[in-house]
């Protein structure tokens, strides 16, 4: 039998995320089970499921979108933390937040940074 959406999408963020995605969406079941919802179907069971990119890979895009966007801090460090889980090095969680400098500035790399600080606990 075929997974659904869903299924796919919860694998995928356990594998990624372990207990601190789980968390964001049981923190979303009483305000918005919707939007959880949408999460790990959408973001995880379809996005994230595609080939072509590796987990790393993907975790490395979403750190430089979420610092990008500016003011996602609490997403951020969801995925500093699911960054760390793929196997992506502080080292290399850092340098690709150096890489958006050009392209975003200093105040969203030096937030993002503050970031990793306080999920790498330094």
């Amino acid at each position: 039998m075929e997974k659904t959406r869903f299924e796919t999408g919860m694998e995928l963020l356990k594998q990624i995320d372990g207990q601190g995605g789980e968390a964001v969406i049981r923190s979303l079941e009483q305000v918005s089970p919707d939007l959880g919802r949408y999460i790990v179907e959408f973001a995880f069971g379809d996005i994230y499921a595609r080939e072509g990119l590796t987990l790393q890979e993907r975790e490395m895009i979403t750190l430089a979108s979420l610092l990008t966007a500016g003011s996602c801090h609490p997403q951020l460090e969801v995925h500093i933390a699911a960054a760390l889980h793929v196997g992506i090095s502080p080292e290399k969680i850092l340098e690709t937040f150096l890489q958006c400098i050009p392209y975003t500035g200093f105040p969203k790399v030096l937030n993002a940074v503050y970031s990793a600080k306080k999920v790498l606990k330094l």
